[in-house]
């Protein structure tokens, strides 16, 4: 009778927690089971790992042979336990030495042939064997992401062999290469905004959004440019930390691969996808579409088109920056902290209020339409704008300015936010958001009215306030005067929806 332990990581969102696999070989008819609460891809691992291990050169043991995979009370999904599996099974049968195993963690899929196949989640795992302090073994297809951490307690293999050879001491693993990935957002390529012709009022709205980190809603007849304008967006957001790349390219990771480094996420899902693919699910939850974008963009174009149970489990999300996906034998939270871009027309047709084509809806048609989007959704969105055809007509005096332009801007007024109190002014809450955006008697007044005329709720009135800050800092001046007052009034008040009682929307006016 033979025991060897080694470990490993499972999937369990961004925790990743250890497993210990422990392989036990004794003697008696063959047989070979792997218990530890394992749904089927682990399950299936006994086949790929017997492959393996016989098409490496090496034996694999007669006898019974039983892995545990432990706690057994944390459910384990994936084929990244092959790798440990396979080794602990070697060690206890005495063809790899065990003075080498402790102190590693192994991580990766085996093929049939020995080849060591990448899996997803592996950044997460490598930030969790880097904080206990263990050397990380993984692919060599994983290098991507293994170069983004770096360092030296991470090895690179290609198969099984090579781990074999060098847990005996008789082969070396390389470490990853420098990452070559980190490249400052402003170096990418980028949509400009020169190539929107016109549309001051939504420009402003984008820089707005940009500088405070705002949720904005687009609204106008179709062919106005409002896609066009949102997909610019990344371009003129301020780089993200070191802590906020790695922390997006896990998310990316456990999604299935490291797509960009240090570039905003933009993610733009069809307005038939599911609540489940937008906020994340599954038995194994994996990350939804927040997810991905966080500290990036959501783009949800013909917003009204997405069902309500889809709109309404972006409610929470927008207010708290995260999702609990909750299962009967797990719970998952990921990060969700996401700028939403959302884009609308302003009637079934397209065409309310239109000054070139006339709108065919009746005016129940157009409220019903509306009424898709609930006011509670409403409420956590800081900018309603409208986009006309007449905004997209390039004047004279048009200046077309770059993204570059209005970056530069975006860059100065969001330092000052995170100076003066730790976050963008759209996260502003409680005590930050009453000192920090205090309005002088007039502005108080003025936003008094507004509220009464537009019905704004108290979280709207916040909005108006979030949004008035961001105004004043990008006019660099502590003061909020009451023409931010009045602009961010402007850029908010859901008349640019149209009446919710039934009459005609009157976009623009």
């Amino acid at each position: 009778m033979r025991l060897a332990t080694t470990l490993t990581r499972a999937q369990l969102g961004l925790k990743a927690p250890e497993v210990a696999v422990e392989a036990h070989v004794a003697g008696g008819l063959p047989q070979f089971t792997i218990i530890g609460l394992i749904e089927t891809a682990v399950r299936e691992s006994r086949d790929r790992v017997r492959a393996a291990i016989q098409s490496s050169g090496l034996e694999f043991p007669d006898g019974r042979i039983t892995v545990n995979l432990a706690p057994g009370d944390l459910p384990k999904s994936g084929s990244g336990f092959d790798l440990a599996i396979a080794i602990a099974i070697l060690v206890a049968s005495g063809q790899v030495s065990a003075r080498r195993v402790g102190g590693v963690e192994f991580l990766g899929e085996l093929a049939f042939s020995g080849v060591l196949r990448r899996v997803p989640g592996l950044i997460p795992a490598l930030l969790k064997a880097r904080q206990a302090g263990r050397l990380a073994i993984v692919p060599a297809a994983g290098v991507v992401e293994a170069a983004l951490l770096g360092g030296d307690r991470i090895r690179l293999a290609s198969e099984l062999r090579e781990v074999v050879s060098y847990l005996n001491g008789t082969g070396e693993l390389p470490a990853p290469p420098p990452a070559e990935l980190p490249l400052p957002a402003a170096s990418v390529e980028l949509e400009d905004l020169k190539d929107v012709k016109g549309q001051a009022a939504a420009r402003r709205a984008l820089e707005v959004a940009a500088a405070g980190g705002h949720h904005l809603l687009l609204v106008g007849p179709p062919g106005t440019g409002k896609t066009m304008l949102a997909r610019r967006l990344p371009g003129l957001l301020p780089d993200l930390s070191d802590g906020e790349a790695l922390e997006s390219a896990a998310l990316q990771s456990l999604a299935g691969g490291v797509l960009e480094f240090r570039r905003r996420p933009f993610r733009a899902p069809h307005h038939t996808a599911s609540a489940a693919a937008l906020v994340g699910g599954g038995g194994n939850p994996r990350p939804g579409e927040i997810s991905l974008a966080h500290h990036g963009v959501l783009f949800l174009d013909e917003l009204p088109e997405f069902s309500r149970p889809v709109l309404e489990a972006l409610r929470e999300p927008l207010g708290t920056g995260q999702i609990t996906i909750a299962r009967a034998l797990r719970t998952v939270e990921y990060p969700a902290e996401f700028q939403l871009v959302a884009a609308m027309n302003p009637c079934p047709c397209g065409y309310a209020g239109d000054r070139e084509q006339e709108c065919r809806c009746t005016p129940d048609q157009i409220r019903r339409y509306q009424m898709k989007v609930s006011g509670p959704l409403l409420d956590r969105v800081d900018l309603i704008v409208s986009v006309n055809r007449d905004g997209g007509r390039p004047t004279g005096g048009d200046p077309r300015e770059s993204s570059a332009d209005v970056r530069a801007r975006v860059v100065k007024a969001a330092a000052r936010q995170i100076q003066r109190g730790g976050c963008l002014n759209a996260r502003l809450a409680g005590g930050g958001l009453r000192d920090q955006c205090r309005f002088d008697g007039r502005g108080e007044a003025l936003l008094e009215a507004a509220s009464s005329r537009f019905a704004l709720s108290a979280r709207a009135q916040d909005g108006v306030r979030r949004v008035a800050r961001t105004l004043a800092d990008l006019a660099g001046t502590d003061l909020i005067g009451v023409s931010q007052v009045a602009e961010a009034i402007s850029l908010r008040a859901e008349r640019q929806l149209g009446s919710r009682s039934g009459a005609p929307a009157q976009v623009g006016q």
